[in-house]
């Protein structure tokens, strides 16, 4: 398995393909990633004492099948039901597998997470969605404003402290899935191969990540800061507009985004008449 060393404006052209990608099938490429979202949400909020369990061992095989709608588009390809389930039909168990191991490595950052928070969970702040502020005006619109912008600061902090603990986790998976179904590695390898493609490019990964940090975080987190500033009542426009930007627009391009990493990193890997 051999992974290519590429510099590290590559994480851009990662970011830039993935929308070309998206380009040439939004339907497709949205619904995947959509649908992939409702089931982290329904896991996570509506399944409390079980999700977060089943999560981990799922994410796998969710996140090969939303990688596999964009391989058929790269591909010029229909979606199929083979398709869709290349690398995972025939293959479930290892993929399962790599889903336990993954489970593992989630229970360990939330130990160390907890720790680092005197015992308190991080996770709970990160599910709790931040009231949107009200149409009210005046002084009350731009101190609601104002919390607003402290409520999304404090949860920015709790997301980057997590992100830094979970950073070996999430650099050990990132390109395990499409290891384990599309190349049949077994789990344990993936994890080795995802780790030493990862620090063979950690410029262009640490641009990619950059760059998805910027449109993601940073970019929004300013434009309703702005806002807020300027009129507490455009603040609660801004703040569904922006989200469903986010939804349907840049989480569709950054997943395309990941699976143009793996495509450029273990080009010779896929097997394009699969």
């Amino acid at each position: 398995m051999q992974a290519r060393r590429l510099p590290a404006a590559r994480g851009a052209f990662w970011f830039f393909e993935g929308i070309r990608l998206f380009r040439r099938n939004p339907p497709l490429i949205t619904a995947l990633t959509l649908v992939y979202l409702l089931i982290v949400q329904i896991l996570t909020v509506a399944l409390p004492g079980v999700g977060p369990i089943l999560l981990p061992l799922l994410l796998p095989v969710m996140t090969l099948i939303v990688a596999n709608g964009c391989r058929l588009v790269d591909l010029d390809r229909r979606p199929d039901k083979a398709g869709l389930l290349h690398g995972v039909a025939g293959n479930f168990p290892a993929m399962i597998r790599l889903g336990g191991l993954q489970l593992l490595g989630a229970v360990l950052v939330i130990l160390l997470s907890m720790l680092l928070n005197d015992g308190t969970d991080p996770f709970a702040a990160l599910l709790t969605l931040p009231a949107t502020p009200n149409m009210g005006e005046g002084a009350g619109a731009g101190a609601e404003a104002a919390a607003e912008a402290a409520a999304q600061a404090a949860i920015l902090g709790k997301l980057m402290q997590v992100l830094l603990l979970a950073a070996p986790l999430i650099i050990a998976f990132w390109f395990a899935p499409f290891l384990v179904g599309w190349d049949r590695v077994s789990p344990f390898k993936s994890l080795f191969f995802s780790t030493v493609a990862s620090f063979r490019n950690w410029r262009a990964m640490l641009m990619f990540v950059a760059v998805g940090i910027t449109l993601a975080g940073v970019l929004p987190g300013f434009i309703l800061i702005v806002i807020g500033q300027i009129s507490g009542m455009a603040l609660t426009a801004a703040f569904v507009a922006l989200r469903m930007i986010l939804i349907f627009l840049v989480a569709p391009i950054l997943t395309a985004s990941i699976y143009v990493s793996y495509r450029d990193i273990f080009q010779s890997s896929v097997d394009t008449n699969a």
